[in-house]
């Protein structure tokens, strides 16, 4: 179809971009997990897990974009399958946001871990519907949906290093400093 060979410089950044990202984040996992905050796990589920699933996501639907498709239907029940797995996911990410006690999140957290996917997951799953009578508004919102997962995860892996390295590397350290203070008298 003609209309994927336009998206191909596009899907091979951001797709690349994906990847590349999806091992940062298990690098930047590995180095913290030397020192874990209490209850790292619990808070993990709704804060880190999510982070390498929208980078999936966005990694997934730059490979489905640019299979070569011979028509857009069996392409579109795959990216609308994906939309509404992640409108699903989200929703899980936001109960466990709620349960854990690790980390009380602020509005900005709701916005990027639980709103923000939401809005392009849901964009994904309606562009499915409208792809085979507007075949190029569909693929620009498959696009827009593919690049918001990507910076919303940029974002929320930025977000999770950063509270792990200024807020919680320090509360570790100054505790770690204590006890061997107490070793030693």
């Amino acid at each position: 179809m003609p209309e994927f060979n336009e998206w191909e410089s596009f899907y091979v950044l951001v797709g690349g971009a994906a990847g590349a990202l999806i091992g940062l984040q298990f690098v930047v996992m590995t180095l913290i997990a030397e020192r874990p905050p209490v209850r790292a796990a619990e808070a993990h589920s709704a804060f880190g897990t999510p982070t390498i699933v929208h980078f999936s996501a966005a990694l997934l639907l730059s490979a489905l974009l640019r299979a070569p498709w011979h028509a857009i239907t069996p392409v579109a029940v795959l990216w609308g399958l994906t939309g509404f797995g992640g409108v699903a996911y989200a929703l899980i990410v936001a109960r466990r946001m709620h349960k854990q006690t690790a980390y009380r999140p602020d509005l900005s957290d709701w916005l990027f871990y639980v709103l923000l996917p939401l809005g392009a997951y849901a964009m994904l799953a309606i562009s499915a519907f409208a792809a085979s009578s507007h075949a190029r508004e569909a693929l620009f919102g498959v696009g827009a949906s593919t690049l918001f997962l990507l910076f919303i995860g940029i974002h929320n892996a930025w977000d999770s290093v950063a509270y792990l390295v200024f807020v919680t590397r320090p509360k570790l350290d100054a505790e770690q400093d204590k006890s061997s203070q107490k070793e030693k008298r």
